[in-house]
């Protein structure tokens, strides 16, 4: 019988539920549910925020961040660290901001049946893309 070692980068990827821990002004973390995608080759993750939000100001303020996933049976967990970057938000339906969000839509989840809404809902929304650069990763399975 051979056992497989697990794998947290394996979890990262196929997770699309997290929880992203920044840093507040005192110092303390701030947690926040998130839809991440990691693209494993590059080593980068990336969520979709909102800009005003408390995850949103941290970053901006200080870029490291660690992202956490569960599996979905409660079994095994991993953990990114790493350093954020913030695009956006945008305010031109076409300009490079907005393309940001496209192009991570588009990994993340394919073709947008409607990309004129899409872009539209991104700048009202006043979307940002975190593309965060992964580190370190770690996890395991709880036995």
């Amino acid at each position: 019988m051979t056992i497989t070692p697990f794998d947290p980068r394996a979890l990262l990827a196929e997770s699309r539920l997290g929880v992203l821990a920044t840093i507040k002004s005192d110092g303390r973390p701030q947690l926040s549910p998130v839809l991440p995608f990691f693209d494993r080759e590059a080593g980068v993750i990336y969520v979709s925020m909102t800009e005003g939000r408390a995850k949103t100001a941290n970053l901006r303020r200080d870029p490291r961040a660690t992202l956490e996933v569960t599996s979905p049976d409660g079994g095994a967990w991993a953990t990114a660290e790493g350093t954020a970057t913030l695009t956006g938000p945008g305010t031109d339906l076409h300009g490079p901001e907005v393309q940001a969000l496209v192009d991570y839509y588009r990994i993340a989840a394919g073709e947008h049946p409607d990309w004129d809404e899409y872009r539209s809902v991104m700048v009202s929304d006043r979307r940002v893309l975190m593309t965060m650069t992964v580190d370190h990763v770690y996890g395991d399975k709880i036995s």
